[in-house]
């Protein structure tokens, strides 16, 4: 699966937990960026959390954080080693920030 086709997935997951899609790609390209649109995303993005249980706002919050990755390309590289996740692992678990190994030690 290509890294577009895994962005695709990551961003139909939120939609299915209720998180509105409008601007998010543009947000997360430019994270820096705080216009009135960026915080207006953040702010609809709280909403949908606080209705989501602690698990749901923890999802989002890791697929939000592979899709950063991605925008900066470093998705599919361990955040704790700097080594390659397989991709049978990311096929598994899209958002995995971790490869197998130092998700095993964490």
């Amino acid at each position: 699966m290509s890294h577009h086709a895994r962005k695709l997935a990551l961003l139909e997951r939120l939609r299915a937990l209720g998180v509105r899609l409008d601007g998010i790609e543009e947000a997360l390209e430019a994270p820096h960026s705080k216009d009135w649109e960026d915080q207006a995303i953040e702010r609809e993005g709280e909403e949908v959390l606080e209705r989501l249980g602690a698990s749901g706002q923890a999802e989002v919050a890791r697929i939000r954080a592979a899709l950063g990755r991605m925008a900066r390309g470093e998705y599919g590289i361990c955040t704790r080693c700097g080594e390659e996740i397989s991709p049978e692992r990311l096929e598994a678990v899209p958002e995995a920030p971790l490869c197998k190994t130092c998700a095993a030690e964490v």
